[in-house]
């Protein structure tokens, strides 16, 4: 038998519902905290953005190394199937030029003859057929007209758009975990009425046995009896089913054992919301902002592509043998690329992504009217589960004045032990349906907390 302190109940409810309650959070039970870390630890969907927003932070990487230089080395051999040489006419010029110049250093006259004992230099392949080249490049981009800077911007503004989804999805599974874990702690609430009704029908067994033996009752009251324990079973055996998809339900979330979830002793407590806390701009519309921002900075970046950009090119051979007559053995210079026309696509494309930016702020301006229109609702609600929870205190008390008058009837032999087991039942019932409202003022107030933005956990 559960005997109710009307008094602390009364102060209870007045702590509850007068009192200013300055957290914006609900004081959840450590437990409870703990599964809501382990879930959203486990969670695919938040799993999946974060890896979404570390790409972004990749993106950044990749825009910022535009200004890195770049530097090659390259190393090839080819075989021609000749040497590359001059004509014969021009190498026969290339000779007579050299026996000119030998004659005029030595002062022979510029129509003797050529001395045979002076030997005269080949003349060099313009390229010989065996090439074995081994070089290093450099490419530095100085300037890029601006493309790389806006395309840092648009990527860290997405970043911080996919971290602010992150967190609705940590609130959304948050939320999950605090409702099942309400809900498993209403099922075991009920297993008190459950198992008051069994020791009610069992005594109220045995008082039809008597009556029946002495005339005072037909076997039909046995009969409602078994009914009645029949009934009892099928909600018995619900109870535990629930209890058991609960639990399920549970280690699907977070990911912790079924042994330790059966160990929990969840409880429902009155929670109590100051109405008058400001309402913060939720996630979903910081995420939508930063994306419209990403998508400007986007857009500025396509637009960009008609300012010139510079950059500077280095060459350095290594290998000079097999160089031909015109190859540089290293160069450098610097370099503009100014894209005049592409056919309209830089303009279509950066046309298009801001579209896109009016876009987010067509869902801007959306969401914020559905997220007023919800916290009103939400307030609404949450005043009918704490006036309907005042009305179940009311209840409890009369349960109870009930429950005292016919056993005082009883121990003076004015009503049977059947009136006081009805009463008796009356006050289990009653208890219950106080967890009840406890449930769905939790559910309100979580639904309140999160409408204004200020779900804490």
């Amino acid at each position: 038998m559960i005997t109710i302190n009307k008094l602390a109940l009364k102060i209870l409810f007045l702590f509850t519902i007068l009192s200013p309650f300055v957290s914006k959070a609900q004081q959840l039970d450590p437990a409870l905290i703990d599964l809501i870390y382990k879930g959203q630890n486990k969670n695919h969907a938040i799993n999946s953005n974060q890896l979404e927003a570390e790409q972004a932070q990749v993106d950044q990487q990749l825009a910022k190394s535009v200004f890195l230089p770049k530097i090659t080395l390259n190393g090839s051999f080819t075989r021609l199937n000749d040497d590359i040489t001059f004509d014969d006419d021009t190498q026969n010029l290339l000779l007579a030029t050299q026996k000119l110049v030998i004659k005029d250093a030595i002062g022979l006259p510029f129509n003797s003859p050529f001395p045979d004992n002076i030997p005269l230099t080949d003349i060099p392949n313009l390229q010989n057929k065996n090439i074995l080249k081994s070089s290093v490049d450099l490419d530095w981009v100085l300037f890029s007209g601006f493309e790389a800077s806006n395309a840092i911007k648009a990527s860290k503004h997405k970043e911080t758009s996919l971290n602010y989804l992150g967190m609705v999805e940590k609130d959304k599974v948050a939320i999950e975990i605090i409702e099942a874990y309400d809900k498993l702690a209403l099922i075991k609430a009920s297993k008190n009425v459950l198992t008051t009704t069994e020791n009610y029908l069992k005594e109220q067994e045995f008082y039809i046995k008597k009556a029946i033996q002495n005339g005072l009752a037909t076997p039909i009251n046995r009969k409602k009896i078994e009914l009645a324990q029949q009934q009892l079973a099928a909600k018995q055996l619900e109870y535990n089913h629930n209890n058991i998809l609960l639990i399920e339900l549970l280690h699907q979330l977070t990911g912790e054992t079924r042994e330790k979830l059966q160990l929990l002793e969840p409880r429902l407590e009155p929670t109590a919301v100051d109405l008058s806390v400001e309402v913060e701009k939720r996630n979903e519309i910081k995420a939508l902002e930063e994306a419209e921002k990403a998508t400007l900075y986007k857009a500025k970046m396509e637009k960009n592509n008609f300012i010139p950009k510079i950059a500077i090119k280095g060459h350095y051979e290594f290998i000079e043998d097999d160089l031909s007559l015109l190859d540089p053995k290293w160069f450098i210079g610097a370099g503009v690329k100014w894209s005049i026309f592409d056919g309209n696509q830089s303009r279509l494309k950066s046309k298009k992504t801001r579209l896109e930016s009016e876009i987010y702020r067509d869902k801007i301006e959306n969401s914020k009217e559905l997220i007023a229109l919800s916290i009103i609702k939400a307030e609404l609600s949450y005043k009918s589960a704490l006036q309907n929870s005042i009305i179940v205190e009311k209840e409890i008390e009369l349960a109870n004045d009930t429950y005292e008058m016919v056993n005082k009837q009883f121990k003076n032999d004015l009503a049977s032990i059947n009136d006081v087991l009805d009463a008796l039942n009356d006050v289990e019932k009653a208890n219950f349906k106080l967890q009840e409202s406890y449930f769905n003022q939790r559910r309100t107030a979580v639904d309140l907390l999160y409408a204004k933005g200020a779900l804490l956990y």
